[in-house]
């Protein structure tokens, strides 16, 4: 090496494990409130009457409303078969802990192997999934994913920054906020302002812990609600 990239102790910035790390993998993750499956056509079966019933789902999603049966399947195959992402569908579970039947999705997208860098997006959760136990569930496992298993230093989240509900759902699941782009894209032909957020793996273990707490069967009342709040949960 020449004088120039030659590293040593007097480069800025801490130094980390620089090998590129893996992709991620269409495998089914489990836990306790749900499973999540990578997306197949089959499961179009489920969640077609929930895309056809709640239009505004898809405000602020690049794709729909749908007003088709066979327009939503053909956009889930489109989902199914991307190289640009992963998308598993949620399947929350019954009394009994079964997997129900699909209710929703979420994607792991725009991973960056050589800097350990993934985003996790297209959160698709209509009502029924929506602020449920199985919806933190389903975005712990693939962040604990991303931070565990594919060893990330840093997993983002964007969203439109008139999208207040996702600003709200970042921020609770332990994201920070780390500004918005203005005019960083047209989206449905309109100027689009995206607000971005980010964890890091120095973040991890003590939101992992306050995720593990929250999601804890003793957390919740006999009528589901939740004792605490996760944006004030400690580690144990």
């Amino acid at each position: 090496m020449n004088a120039i990239t030659q590293p040593g102790r007097d480069w800025p910035g801490e130094p980390v494990d620089a090998r590129p790390r893996p992709r991620p993998d269409r495998i089914v993750l489990t836990g306790r409130w749900c499973t999540l499956e990578p997306l197949v056509a089959a499961h179009a079966e489920a969640l077609t009457p929930l895309a056809l019933e709640a239009p505004e789902s898809w405000t602020f999603l690049p794709a729909g409303p749908f007003t088709s049966e066979a327009g939503f399947r053909g956009y889930v195959r489109l989902m199914a078969a991307s190289q640009e992402e992963i998308v598993w569908t949620v399947r929350p579970h019954d009394a009994e802990g079964r997997p129900g039947p699909a209710a929703g999705w979420l994607a792991l997208l725009d991973a960056k192997p050589s800097h350990a860098t993934i985003e996790l997006g297209n959160v698709w959760f209509p009502p029924g999934l929506a602020r449920t136990r199985a919806a933190t569930e389903a975005c712990f496992l693939l962040l604990d994913y991303a931070f565990t298993t594919l060893r990330c230093l840093r997993v983002g989240w964007k969203c439109n920054a008139l999208h207040a509900a996702s600003r709200r759902a970042a921020e609770r699941l332990g994201f920070s906020y780390e500004g918005t782009l203005r005019s960083h894209m047209i989206a449905r032909g309109r100027r689009r302002d995206t607000a971005w957020f980010g964890m890091t793996d120095l973040d991890w273990p003590a939101r992992r812990a306050a995720f593990l707490a929250w999601l804890d069967p003793t957390n919740f009342a006999p009528d589901g609600t939740a004792r605490s709040r996760l944006a004030r949960a400690t580690p144990p």
